[in-house]
């Protein structure tokens, strides 16, 4: 009636014999490495009430007779391999309350019948090939709890369907296609404690109910086309982090922003921040819009990402970049010749929240072991900015090595981080896996780029689009994670002058600093768009296993 098979290593093909087993009610499969087919006598089992085979390498598509599994409540299939069209014949599991199926090769529309499965309490789909419309029907589904839906394709979505979702505490609909207005009546939804509606096409105003929610603890607006005056009570009594960065918004930082304990990120917006202008501020202030008080432009500067000052092997010297950044935070290093920003939440993670990891394991394949055993991680976005750089081509150099997840021979060897890299707006790395190109954990590698600086100031983006698994070897275990930076100048031979296609213009800055003994960085930096920036909107948060 119940068996658990999860967190082995086992391989091969799941047996058809499977099928015979039909008293089964709880069926476990999940974390291992088995591979072909999803047997369709899995159909055969019709008391399921729980069914995991989550994190294996299966492949094809999901078999129609899962449809005949009615007594069904949970289904965990999130990083198992399959791909394909979502069958039809799932319509059929109306008893269904949780459905995990993220980062997998699904493909056509988002199924319109999902929003006759009025039970579902936990949604989740990230990270696959899907496309929108988010359907309407999904108003239907009063009963969600948690909805994560992510890197949706094709068609704009809207959030229409959101009308009577009362009891969502989570909503995730990052990078969507999402476009219109918010609705105020999401400001309604009193158990909301995780909002995250980043990276979409959304227009308007933020609905002044925002400043009436009373659990909210995580609100993320970035990337989008908001505009208008920020309200200025949307820092709500629990609210710890707000990203509103990369949208024309305007107006005043609210009153209650140093608050101990909150975070912010309002990089890339028009915001009236005068009445914060310290003295580092204005330094650095001057230093975003090219008046450094350097008198010599920089060619070159070094990070060493979540960690202390180290000079290299070769006689590099790599900048402390260990400041303890939150939710939705900036911090500019002492010198203003970079800064870091960071947004995202680890939801789930039985460690808090942690952006930084580090190992005292050995790094092997270098010369630099120290530089490779501390890194930064994010769940969302990570992006680095070289300031005050002459114009010229430069070569990029990231240095990765994976360090949380391990290669060892049990269940906990079985992780994938995937993550997009993007520098200068233009994405040159997809799906990329630190562990495979290096050859195992624990292995340094270095990659590098070349790019074109026009305007002063160079961007490295770190971006999660879904992909990867998510909790090996425990909870929220995914996202990007790297290094080190170094970056410096290249011969100018057959450097273009050509403007960036993406995005030229400068960049304005403040950062704001809190009391209580650590730093909480919040930061405008103004961005003048002058072209589309919809090449570069990907990701979202996790999709968790099973318990």
């Amino acid at each position: 009636m119940d068996l658990d098979l999860g967190q082995n290593v086992l391989s091969g093909p799941l047996p058809a014999e499977i099928g015979q087993l039909s008293k089964m009610q709880y069926l476990s499969l999940g974390i291992n490495n088995l591979t072909g087919p999803v047997p369709p006598e899995l159909g055969n089992l019709n008391k399921l009430i729980s069914l995991s085979f989550s994190s294996n390498n299966f492949n094809g598509t999901l078999p129609t007779q899962l449809g005949m599994l009615t007594y069904l409540q949970q289904l965990y299939i999130d990083s198992s391999g399959v791909s394909g069209p979502i069958p039809q014949e799932l319509a059929n599991l109306k008893a269904l309350q949780i459905l995990w199926a993220s980062d997998n090769g699904f493909t056509g529309m988002l199924p319109e019948f999902f929003g006759t499965l009025t039970e579902l309490k936990d949604l989740r789909l990230q990270g696959t090939s899907l496309e929108g419309p988010i359907p309407r029907s999904f108003g239907a589904l009063t009963k969600l709890e948690n909805l994560r839906i992510g890197d949706l394709s094709k068609e704009d979505s809207t959030l229409d369907f959101l009308e009577n979702q009362t009891s969502l505490s989570i909503l995730s609909l990052r990078n969507c296609q999402v476009s219109g207005e918010i609705p105020e009546r999401i400001g309604t939804f009193a158990k909301l404690q995780y909002l995250d509606l980043s990276f979409n096409k959304l227009t308007g105003q933020i609905p002044s109910s925002f400043q009436k929610f009373s659990l909210l603890q995580n609100l993320y607006l970035g990337n989008n086309s908001l505009s208008g005056d920020l309200p200025s009570n949307i820092i709500s009594p629990k609210l710890i982090a707000l990203d509103v960065s990369f949208n024309p918004i305007s107006g005043n930082l609210p009153p209650n922003f140093a608050k101990v304990g909150f975070s912010m990120n309002v990089l890339g917006t028009s915001i009236n921040a005068n009445s914060l202008l310290d003295r580092k501020a204005i330094g650095m202030l001057q230093c975003l819009q090219n008046e450094c008080t350097n008198q010599v432009q920089a060619s070159s500067f070094s990070i060493k990402c979540g960690g202390m000052e180290q000079t290299s092997s070769s006689g590099i010297k790599f900048d402390n970049d260990s400041e303890s950044l939150g939710a939705a935070s900036l911090y500019t290093n002492s010198n203003d010749q970079w800064a870091v920003s960071n947004t995202g939440n680890f939801i789930s993670n039985p460690n808090g929240p942690q952006y930084i990891v580090t190992t005292e394991t050995q790094i092997t394949n270098t010369l630099d072991s120290e530089l490779y055993k501390t890194a930064r991680i994010s769940p969302s976005s990570l992006r680095y900015y070289g300031l005050g750089l002459e114009n010229g081509k430069y070569n990029v150099e990231l240095h990765f090595a994976e360090i949380t997840m391990d290669d060892s021979q049990s269940w906990k060897g079985l992780g994938r981080r995937l993550f997009d890299i993007y520098i200068q707006g233009e994405r040159v790395v997809q799906d990329f896996n630190i562990q495979k190109e290096a050859g195992g954990s624990k292995r340094a590698l270095i990659k590098t780029f070349e790019a074109n600086v026009t305007n002063t100031i160079i961007e490295i983006h770190f971006f999660w689009a879904g992909k990867g698994t998510c909790c090996i070897p425990f909870q929220s275990t995914y996202g990007p994670l790297v290094s080190a930076v170094h970056v410096y100048q290249a011969s100018n031979a057959g450097f273009s002058a050509k403007r960036d296609k993406k995005r030229v213009g400068k960049l304005v800055g403040i950062a704001v600093g809190s009391a209580a003994g650590f730093l909480i960085m919040s930061s405008i930096f103004y961005l003048w768009w002058i072209n589309d920036k919809s090449g570069h909107m990907q990701v979202h948060t996790d999709s968790p296993r099973k318990g």
